[in-house]
């Protein structure tokens, strides 16, 4: 059901914890979900030099929050930007339909601290990130 890229990342998780004095910080999802990723980014030069995560999930939230925090390490604002939950997924060799939300938490907590790090540096994140949706009765978008 899960595939071995799966089960590694949730027995050996990368990138967890949290990193203090952030320059971007990014909650997504809620406790009605099941699921909620707190991603923090660090950035020098418009590029990701550390990537740091918390998730209160199942094993499929924590396995795309992992492969997530890898895949934007040392990579532009831009760059991670662009990480859709489709790559996500494809990193992770898949995921059952049923658990294709978790990736979609995945890129949007990305694109959370991305917004909250262009708010901190006084640029308005809407045109640039877009709109992170919400958990609304119980179900992640």
């Amino acid at each position: 059901m899960y595939t071995e890229q799966v089960m590694d990342h949730f027995a050996n998780p990368r990138n967890v914890g949290e990193i203090e004095n952030a320059d971007g910080i990014g909650e997504v999802g809620n406790a009605v979900c099941g699921d909620i990723m707190k991603m923090y980014i660090k950035v020098e030069d418009n590029v990701i030099t550390d990537v740091k995560f918390k998730t209160y999930g199942c094993g499929s939230a924590i396995a795309t929050s992992s492969i997530a925090t890898e895949m934007i390490m040392g990579k532009t604002i831009e760059e991670a930007l662009s990480l859709s939950n489709k790559a996500v997924v494809e990193a992770l060799g898949g995921l059952p339909a049923h658990k294709i939300h978790c990736s979609v938490l995945a890129e949007q907590s990305i694109k959370a601290a991305i917004a909250d790090y262009y708010t901190r540096q006084g640029i308005d994140p809407a045109p640039i990130v877009g709109v992170i949706p919400e958990c609304e009765g119980g179900h992640c978008h």
